[in-house]
């Protein structure tokens, strides 16, 4: 259900939903630019010709050149991390820790030197996705858009992670996947004042996908019949074995980075020796190179012979693995899709040879494999599930796409602390949580805890009185009110704490008091006080009706109380 209390102002809703209109097209717009440039990098570095479209990985030879390319692209890339560093690794996480503990802020350098540091990266042979690169520089947008623009770091966040969604809407032409995306992984919320943004933004950039890359599936999949309940033994058999490999590909993955960490040599060649390392696989396997979607098509369509499968997914494994781990620029899904489609391939076959009579495709192993595997090493199921089925816009496997990533998740739920996503912060002191509990101050109301009737002093109190009052009374503060019972004052502990020793006891009590009071409504919610006393940096909150009369008290220890249901068994 939809947690309406966190709805901003009409107002703020419709700025933030044409701000998100606006960031659909700029990502789409960007998504476009960095496929374009990987694309005529990929064609100048490895085959020395000029064009726009993206060469298949078959026409890579074994050469000389490939090796030259990739150490010479690592150089750049390794330059360009001096200027934004930022642009190590596959740009997630860094979205990730911008969003938790900088107010959504990322530097100006993200939004032009992680896609230009990613297209030289993938576009000398580096075995990446685009989809990383284009997530973070999508957000970079957002959020400079929201550090320009008077917003709040709440409605940052929003365009932040507006930007990022709309970035992958475009480059995969996956818009529902890439909303969910966002709930999982960046946004740490589930309001329509977010939700709204995010549909906008993604609608217009899978749109704009869909005018500039056409509107079929990315990844064609052969006719097949529904599979329903009698197929699912089988793949959930493919889910436990994907679950065990998402826990090895994330653990080699960080062993690979720690193995980096500790080379005595500084950080910077690191990327030039990680490119030495897949630049070598590439000369042996041609086809672990670069973003890999013919290589995809091909093993979801069946056009592979068995010792290629398995030749791809060791090497593609190999050099991601120290591609990425050596610090350079690049991302992980498209890589994770081309090894688990790889290895349901290779459990179809397994399957189909020792029961012959079974009806299910081998195509459909390798399908499922990649939901489960891509679900279980980022702990993000459910985008998984949507983002695998908008690539083929295949709903005939969509129950074991389910079954099957539920169960890898729990494996590597079982294996792992950290996902793919979470490590580098976890590493970093940053905990991440991302599930989305019912907040007590959300749903109480001041009035439920406030303390009623109030002890007060008339407005007419004398300094004496309030001594005696606060010294015998048991209270840090007590509001002076008028005739009406309306609250013209609040004298607190320090209040008299700051007078001289020969000050008059019999002075009005007014005189030292703060006239400049913090009120709140009975109506608010506890969530409501808990900001507005941080705001103000106030310890009580006289609670006023509608005519402003004094009808309680709120006071941090009421907040506390409040907030520690949680904790409570």
């Amino acid at each position: 259900m939809i947690n309406s209390r966190l709805d901003a102002p009409t107002a703020s809703l419709f700025k933030l939903t044409a701000l998100a209109a606006g960031l659909g097209a700029l990502a789409a717009g960007a998504a476009w630019v960095l496929l374009r440039l990987i694309a005529i990098i990929t064609n100048l570095a490895l085959l020395h010709t000029l064009s726009s479209e993206l060469p298949p990985s078959s026409a890579f030879t074994r050469s000389p050149t490939i090796v030259i390319a990739a150490v010479s692209g690592a150089f750049v890339v390794s330059l360009l991390a001096l200027w934004c560093p930022v642009i190590r690794g596959h740009g997630i996480p860094e979205a990730m820790e911008a969003v938790l503990t900088r107010q959504s802020c990322i530097s100006p350098r993200a939004a032009v030197a992680k896609p230009l540091s990613s297209a030289i990266a993938i576009g000398v042979g580096g075995p990446f996705g685009a989809e990383g690169p284009i997530i973070v520089t999508g957000g970079a947008i957002g959020s400079l858009l929201g550090q320009i623009l008077p917003v709040t770091p709440s409605e940052r966040k929003i365009l932040l992670c507006s930007g990022a969604a709309a970035g992958m809407a475009a480059t995969f032409g996956a818009p529902i996947a890439a909303v969910v995306l966002a709930v999982e992984l960046l946004l740490f919320e589930f309001s329509l004042r977010s939700l709204l943004p995010l549909l906008v933004a993604t609608s217009i950039a899978g749109g704009l996908h869909a005018a500039l890359f056409g509107s079929g599936p990315l990844f064609e999949m052969p006719a097949h019949e529904f599979y329903g309940l009698e197929t699912l033994p089988l793949f959930a058999l493919l889910g436990l074995a994907c679950g065990l490999l998402a826990s090895v590909i994330s653990r080699g993955l960080f062993l690979v980075e720690a193995g980096f960490r500790r080379l005595p040599v500084p950080e910077f060649w690191h990327p030039v020796i990680g490119a030495v390392g897949f630049a070598t696989v590439g000369l042996v396997v041609p086809g672990a190179l670069g973003v890999g979607y013919d290589e995809i098509s091909d093993v979801l369509n069946g056009r592979l012979a068995t010792a290629t499968v398995i030749a791809l997914l060791v090497a593609k494994l190999l050099a991601w693995w120290i591609a990425l781990g050596s610090g350079t620029s690049g991302g992980t899904l498209a890589p994770l899709l081309l090894i688990s489609g790889c290895f349901g391939t290779l459990f179809g076959v397994v399957v189909t040879d020792l029961l012959p009579s079974t009806q299910t495709s081998v195509s459909a192993f390798a399908l499922v494999a990649m939901a489960a595997t891509f679900g279980a090493a980022t702990r993000t199921p459910l985008t998984s599930i949507v983002f695998v089925f908008e690539l083929t816009q295949d709903y005939q496997a969509v129950l074991p796409l389910m079954g099957a990533t539920v169960i890898a998740v729990l494996v590597t739920q079982m294996l792992m602390r950290d996902s793919l996503m979470t490590e580098k912060l976890t590493r970093r002191g940053i905990l991440v949580h991302n599930t989305y509990d019912v907040d007590p101050a959300s749903i109480t109301r001041v009035s439920d805890v406030m303390s009623s009737p109030v002890q007060t002093l008339p407005a007419t109190a004398t300094i004496r009185d309030a001594v005696a009052a606060i010294t015998t009374g048991g209270h840090a503060a007590y509001p002076l009110v008028d005739d009406s019972r309306c609250c013209v004052g609040i004298v607190s502990r320090s209040d008299l704490a700051g007078l001289d020793d020969d000050h008059d006891e019999d002075l009005p009590v007014l005189e030292i008091a703060s006239r400049d009071i913090v009120t709140i409504q009975p109506t608010a919610t506890i969530k409501d006080a808990q900001g507005r006393i941080i705001l103000e940096s106030v310890d009580h909150l006289p609670v006023v009706d509608d005519d402003g009369k004094l009808v309680g008290m709120c006071t941090r220890t009421d907040i506390l109380r409040t907030n520690s249901r949680r904790l409570s068994p």
